[in-house]
């Protein structure tokens, strides 16, 4: 009796305690499912929708068409009754099957994956034998009238609902056109009345069309949105890729010039130094300056806010060339580059910089000339030094080759403005680079300023 009292609470113990457990799964289940959905993007809602209502469609045709019809055939003899349930077991199956190959069919359709053609098989076969047991079920006389029109309406669905999008619209209909011709005439053999007949036809053709106008728009529209999708995502990430080779042009041009001066002026310093001259230490404190404002500049390029200024870029490199012992000629310095708009005084800061960078690293000039020349319509920037032949040039490595970073940076700068970049030796020991920028019209007031006064002087 004791050990009866002991253990009889136990039970309800451990049921309340399954029922809590189960309880907690289905509640955690749910969770995840609701987290899960919103947690998808708003695309992969509406193809989680689609392909859900593809399911839908297929099993409320069994549930409805399917199955009510079969209803009467319990009352028809013990023959309609096993046909009939054969019937429906087998439209069943072919349920499971049609929605497994629901998946597959759309990614074929997309063109993400071909679909196996021994996934219809199967469904091929139970097709058959579904079309045979109707038509055995009309013999016996198991359902009649309107009924039999209803399951013709539901035999093809589950079938023809993958199948209308893993093959063209025009097979589609020739081979649902040749099905339906065989149905109706196993019907018509079995001495199925010619109003029934009609029926049948008039239900094959809606199931039919029903079918090829949910589906392909369906999942056309759906890859069509899956498309524009990768688009988008592909610009980004060519918009990203272009973001990096922007950082890396500024960081090579802001950079390029700072250090070989950085390099000129220390050993610059280190001789003076060895030489006991005092004025090594204002060459090592404008190293110090230099490599401060390096850091300055490599801040602001990675704000993004970096912008060339051309007249400051003329009298950086005047000041670089001259205090490397090269004689440095500035042509158009002043008003010229004024008159210029922002964008092309940027990318043309850009090459003054760039071309002193390589005067400084190639060869061994003596004087360095940079002209500048704006017209109405375009503006030209030249510069010019001797002392280098065509394997020391300021550049060459860039135009021989064509593996240099300098150039092709600025190429890519210039080439946005539709402005244009050539370098190469000249005769006479020169190296020339020249670079055109189109000014638009109306781009600048100094410009249109400019022109009647130019018209008056001729």
């Amino acid at each position: 009796m004791n050990g009866g009292s002991a253990t009889a609470p136990a039970v309800p113990r451990l049921r309340g305690g399954d029922d809590g457990k189960g309880r907690t799964a289905v509640i955690g289940r749910v969770r995840g499912w609701r987290r899960g959905w919103h947690e998808r993007s708003k695309l992969a809602r509406i193809d989680l929708y689609t392909r859900v209502t593809f399911y839908s469609v297929i099993w409320c045709f069994a549930a409805s068409w399917g199955l009510l019809p079969l209803i009467g055939a319990l009352r028809q003899g013990s023959a309609a009754t096993v046909l009939g349930a054969a019937f429906l077991v087998v439209n069943v199956a072919q349920c499971v099957l049609g929605c497994r190959n629901l998946a597959p069919a759309i990614d074929h359709y997309r063109g993400t994956a071909p679909f196996p053609p021994r996934r219809l098989r199967a469904p091929a076969a139970l097709q058959a034998v579904s079309t045979g047991l109707l038509v055995a079920v009309a013999a016996v006389d198991g359902v009649a009238g309107r009924d039999l029109v209803l399951l013709v309406l539901d035999l093809p669905m589950a079938f023809a609902l993958p199948y209308a999008m893993l093959v063209p619209v025009r097979t589609y209909l020739l081979r649902a056109a040749a099905y339906g011709a065989a149905v109706v005439a196993l019907l018509a053999a079995v001495g199925v009345p010619a109003g029934l007949l009609f029926g049948a036809v008039v239900a094959l053709v809606v199931t039919t069309l029903l079918v090829l106008v949910s589906t392909r728009p369906s999942v056309w529209s759906l890859s069509v949105m899956w498309q524009a999708e990768e688009a988008r995502d592909m610009q980004a990430r060519l918009a990203v890729a272009e973001e990096r080779l922007r950082f890396g042009r500024d960081m090579h041009d802001v950079l390029g010039r700072n250090l070989s001066v950085i390099a000129l002026k220390s050993e610059l310093a280190a001789e003076l130094a060895r030489r006991g001259s005092p004025d090594a230490v204002d060459q090592m404190v404008e190293v110090q300056r230099i490599a401060r404002t390096s850091q300055q500049e490599v801040r602001e390029v990675v704000r993004g806010y970096r912008e060339a200024d051309l007249a400051a870029e003329f009298a950086g490199a005047r000041g670089v060339l001259e205090a490397a012992g090269i004689a440095c000629t500035v042509v158009g310095d002043g008003a010229e580059s004024a008159r210029l708009p922002a964008p092309a005084q940027s990318a043309l800061g850009w090459v003054v910089r760039e071309a002193a960078t390589n005067v400084l690293r190639h060869g061994d000039p003596r004087r360095c000339t940079i002209r500048l020349a704006v017209r109405e319509d375009r503006a030209t920037l030249v510069v010019e030094n001797d002392g280098a032949d065509s394997r020391t040039a300021p550049g060459a490595g860039d135009t021989a080759a064509g593996t240099g970073s300098g150039l092709a940076g600025l190429r890519e700068r210039l080439a946005v403005l539709d402005g244009s970049l050539t370098a190469g030796p000249e005769a006479g020991g020169l190296f020339r680079l020249t670079a055109t920028v189109p000014i638009p019209p109306g781009a600048s007031p100094h410009l249109r300023a400019a022109r009647p006064a130019a018209l008056e002087e001729r």
